[in-house]
């Protein structure tokens, strides 16, 4: 009687996801031993998700709203700032400011780096970006949001440190792509993670279970090659070596690096920004 249940059921609902595993029973059901580590991340990625998602509605309605044009402001790398740019960081930082779990955040949108008031024993520090690619976003390139976690949590008080640790020692990152459908990637130190933001009821939703590169990847690399008289030594040689071969490698390049690195986890090849 069970099995014909079940099967009545799985026939009845095909096409519907009657488990879904939510960003935040993700985090739950990680193997993260230290129960506060587990929620104060959740609170994290929440909030990271909250913004995704007005993010995404400014994104997608940039052209009827006016967001492509510029917003007068230069950031940090020398690039004027477009509206969206500014809506995309404010978005970003109180998000996580309400999280009350953040002490320190670190935009590239803003030169320096944000010490939280209220929340300066707060075990976290959050850097990002809060909309990679949006120089392309009059054109309807894909564009995202890169963001990383680190825990400092015998900090004292918050300072700059904080946020200038190698990347491994990060408890969290990932990023959000803004295209046909919202994507976000994320690992927490073990796998590769994918949530597609269901429209119906506005849910991250697990869509790539502990994501690997394909057994057999596409031969791409993803560069910058007009700036391939300033690489080093070794890089132009790598490169040279990949259109040698004797099935050469395509070059495929977007310049939005979160569509680039998304392209490449799930096709495979090789994603590289060589300094120049």
């Amino acid at each position: 009687k069970s099995e014909r249940m079940a099967a009545t059921s799985k026939e009845t609902f095909k096409g519907h996801n009657t488990n879904p595993i939510t960003l935040a029973r993700f985090i739950m059901d990680h193997s993260i031993e230290d129960h506060s580590v587990k929620t104060s991340l959740a609170f994290i990625l929440q909030a990271i998700g909250v913004g995704a998602k007005v993010i995404a509605n400014g994104v997608a309605r940039a052209g009827v709203q006016g967001l492509y044009s510029l917003g007068g402001e230069v950031n940090v790398q020398g690039e004027e700032q477009k509206k969206l740019d500014v809506l995309a960081n404010d978005v970003m930082i109180n998000t996580l400011v309400g999280t009350q779990k953040v002490a320190v955040l670190c935009s590239e949108e803003n030169e320096d780096a944000i010490i939280v008031e209220g929340a300066k024993n707060a075990p976290y520090a959050v850097v990002f970006d809060p909309l990679d690619g949006s120089s392309n976003i009059e054109c309807n390139v894909s564009v995202g949001t890169i963001f990383g976690i680190y825990c400092n949590p015998d900090n004292e008080i918050a300072t700059l440190a904080d946020v200038l640790q190698p990347g491994k020692q990060m408890v969290a990152a990932g990023y959000v792509l803004y295209s046909s459908s919202v994507v976000m990637m994320l690992s927490v130190g073990s796998g590769v993670f994918g949530f597609t933001l269901d429209p119906n009821f506005g849910e991250f939703v697990m869509s790539h279970d502990n994501l690997k590169f394909p057994a057999m990847p596409k031969q791409i690399y993803s560069i910058n090659s007009g700036n391939s008289e300033l690489w080093d030594g070794p890089t132009k040689a790598f490169v040279t070596w990949t259109k040698d071969q004797k099935s050469a490698y395509s070059l495929r390049y977007i310049g939005s690096m979160v569509s680039d690195v998304h392209r490449t986890l799930l096709y495979g090849g090789i994603f590289m920004y060589p300094a120049d």
